[in-house]
């Protein structure tokens, strides 16, 4: 794969936007964590499934969650990487020589 060099404006304001969306993920999965706990008392009343919400997410919706973090920051980072051009446009003609 050939690699080009980015502009130095346009790197800047690329590792910006990749640190955002990083920061954001982590702050979601810190409320999912210990947001939860801290107010486990007053989240007692909401229930998921039947189940009190403090336990749920504590069995298994904060893994759910971090699942859920992970497939969206893979279709997020695919299109920032495209808008910033770092994914080449594929070929359609050489895709069909290396699959013959």
């Amino acid at each position: 794969m050939n690699m080009k060099k980015m502009d130095p404006q346009k790197a800047k304001a690329y590792f910006r936007l990749r640190t955002t969306l990083i920061i954001i993920y982590l702050a979601i999965g810190a409320i999912v964590s210990f947001g939860v706990v801290l107010f486990a008392e007053s989240l007692q009343s909401f229930t998921v499934m039947g189940i009190p919400l403090p336990y749920y997410m504590g069995a298994q919706g904060a893994i759910i969650t971090f699942i859920a973090l992970l497939f969206f920051n893979a279709l997020i980072s695919d299109v920032v990487d495209k808008k910033f051009g770092l994914i080449p446009k594929e070929d359609s003609n050489q895709n069909q020589a290396v699959n013959q």
